[in-house]
């Protein structure tokens, strides 16, 4: 079987799984539960690592996807994906130092990074699967 087809939606899988992680230990911190908030937390790292595996395995095999949609959708799509692109580069050390304050136990730091670090994480994996969607399924070619 050939795995290039699969990664995509395995990708887009992934995805929502790191954003549903996310957002269930953002719920679990607020409600005081550590012990959950660190299982959720660690599972969207697991979860992101990889993804970002299989990304660049996909990319490195497949190069270039160009975008099918014609007209105005181009604009909507583009802007969609330089956000996702920028926020993904700035949020991946973010990630890091935000995971690494809270390994230290530093959590009066760890909690003013995570303020920034929780919605970059969040859009960054929500625009992944939109941008899938629209690349493979809605104008797929």
């Amino acid at each position: 079987m050939e795995i290039i087809p699969a990664i995509p939606p395995a990708l887009a899988i992934l995805n929502t799984l790191s954003a549903s992680l996310v957002g269930a230990g953002y719920v679990n911190i607020r409600r005081g539960n550590k012990t959950a908030h660190k299982f959720c937390m660690v599972g969207a790292l697991t979860v992101s690592t990889i993804f970002m595996i299989f990304y660049l395995y996909y990319h490195a095999k497949v190069g270039y996807i160009p975008f099918a949609g014609q007209g105005d959708i181009r604009y909507v799509y583009f802007s969609l994906l330089a956000s996702h692109v920028v926020l993904a580069a700035i949020v991946l050390p973010m990630v890091l130092i935000t995971a690494g304050l809270a390994i230290a136990g530093k959590f009066g730091t760890h909690k003013r990074i995570a303020r920034w670090t929780l919605p970059i994480w969040l859009y960054v994996s929500i625009t992944g699967v939109i941008i899938y969607i629209m690349s493979f399924h809605i104008y797929a070619k």
